[in-house]
């Protein structure tokens, strides 16, 4: 097998000719790894290679529905036994992980061949991936600009053909924004849907959830049948889907009632791009015989927005205190991580604990719009992938927060609550480009950026189908359906022609 037919093939096709002796899994590995260092130069999708570990996995016998494929984990929560989980940075986080996560340990005992960890930005907080750690990840459908965050490595990875599936994970819109961005799909489960274990109970109060990257809607339902369900010690579980996650994602999808818009919540400005994919996205759905109309559920997204960052400050500011307990240094974290940190410390136990109790606000105005409608269709984000400048901090702001940070004002300042402002405003600025992903993670919901539309300049824009809680059968069975209606599996960047 050559590259060119590699990538004509999904993972549970290359399973399958593994399976059947067509191809051996050490001839894609070998593949796979070419691929990466052909392209690492120019995407810098990989922060660390793991040949060794992968050759030994050859070696054993591979079992399992990926058995023999090559695969690739966030270099984030999925922890592997023996290296570090660095997070995107420089730091010292805590000890090396001993044991696998349940994620890396199912993934394994599925047969996937892990040989690397993929770039995320620093602490795995932003919708860019641009670690000073590891340095920054680009957009395979144009190097100039970002392949989104925080799973960014993982996506340009799958998107220059290195991996046809990727693991990722999901607190604001991680696995969505790269996709939307990438020209992939991606879907984010349900709280509780996979088990983040045994390290963490949950993360950032179970906003967060695992689950992959990928080129078709088949891999990632198989994908989430090998790591969904509950493991001892986890604090809830959620009820297990009626038959397989690829049976039911093969089941014919039932007429959908599904309401629409293209506003953003924040009233900030929305890509005329963006605008139009998910216009295009609504005639589709219609001509495929859906109920589609404009529609959106009633929700203070300025409280929203607001709740989504002080989520992370709590957690910033926790994780930093553990990782000063092991020796880590303030001068080892990045600006942002440091002001974040900051912040969170500044915030009053009875301020985060009200912040934490509106999220059910927001679960119930999206439970009565789900009354009415089986699924919210938005924009996944609200701007054509960024450039990479146009995610940088702006030099004067860098110098302001630097010199507050140093000074130890910044500390006074939000303690006496004369930070509010900026918060606000920082909440506007930050969430600007990507809107739309918080809502699923606050409430725990189910969602999924589908890629059906790439702008005149040929950049990928995803839209986003948010679904009830628990109900990734509907998000799936409507993906197949689209898939099949608009293909995308060939649709790749031209540097995939680079063998």
């Amino acid at each position: 097998m050559n590259f060119s037919e590699y990538l004509k093939h999904d993972a549970t096709r290359l399973a399958a000719l593994v399976a059947d002796g067509t191809v051996t899994a050490t001839e894609l590995l070998d593949l796979a790894e070419q691929r990466a260092h052909q392209v690492q130069p120019q995407i810098n999708a990989i922060c660390r290679f793991m040949p060794e570990p992968a050759r030994a996995q050859l070696h054993s016998e591979l079992r399992g529905p990926l058995a023999g494929v090559p695969f690739l984990i966030k270099d984030a929560v999925q922890d592997y036994a023996g290296l570090p989980t660095s997070m995107g940075s420089r730091a010292a986080l805590g000890p090396v992980p001993k044991v696998h996560s349940h994620i890396v340990r199912r993934l394994l005992a599925s047969g996937a061949v892990i040989f690397g960890k993929t770039n995320t930005p620093e602490l795995a907080l932003k919708g860019i991936t641009d670690p000073i750690a590891f340095g920054r990840s680009s957009n395979p459908w144009n190097l100039a600009h970002s392949p989104g965050g925080s799973s960014g490595g993982a996506a340009a990875a799958v998107a220059a053909g290195i991996v046809p599936m990727a693991a990722g994970n999901d607190g604001g819109g991680s696995i969505r924004i790269p996709a939307a961005y990438c020209g992939l799909f991606g879907l984010r489960p349900s709280r509780g849907r996979v088990s983040v274990g045994p390290a963490l109970g949950e993360v950032w109060d179970g906003a967060s959830s695992d689950g992959v990257l990928s080129r078709s809607v088949r891999d990632t339902a198989l994908a989430l049948d090998i790591l969904a369900g509950a493991e001892p010690g986890d604090p809830y579980a959620i009820a297990p889907p009626a038959a397989s996650f690829v049976e039911l994602s093969q089941r014919d999808c039932r007429r959908l009632r599904i309401g629409f818009t293209s506003r953003s919540p924040m009233d900030t400005p929305v890509h005329p791009e963006a605008v139009l994919a998910v216009n295009r996205a609504a005639e589709l759905l219609s001509k495929l015989g859906h109920h589609v109309e404009q529609a959106e559920p009633v929700i203070n997204a300025n409280a929203l927005a607001e709740s989504f960052l002080h989520l992370y400050f709590d957690h910033v500011s926790a994780t930093l205190a553990r990782a000063k307990a092991f020796g880590a240094k303030d001068s080892e974290f990045e600006l942002l991580t440091r002001v974040i940190g900051v912040l969170g410390r500044a915030v009053s136990a009875s301020t985060a604990t009200n912040h934490r109790l509106q999220r059910n606000n927001f679960s119930q105005s999206l439970a009565n719009f789900h009354k009415q409608y089986d699924l919210l269709l938005t924009p996944t984000v609200a701007h054509p992938a960024i450039t990479h400048e146009q995610g940088e901090i702006p030099g004067w702001q860098g110098a302001i927060l630097s010199g507050l940070l140093n000074t130890g004002m910044l500390s006074v300042l939000a303690r006496l609550g004369l930070m509010d402002g900026a918060i606000r405003h920082m909440a506007r600025d930050n969430l600007t480009y990507v809107p739309f992903t918080q809502l699923a993670n606050l409430t725990g919901t189910p969602a999924m950026s589908v890629p059906l539309h790439w702008t005149a300049e040929n950049l990928p824009l995803g839209v986003q189908f948010i679904a009830p809680f628990g109900d990734e059968a509907t998000l799936l069975q409507l993906a197949t359906e689209l898939e099949q209606a608009q293909p995308w599996f060939d649709r790749l960047p031209a540097m995939t022609g680079d063998s």
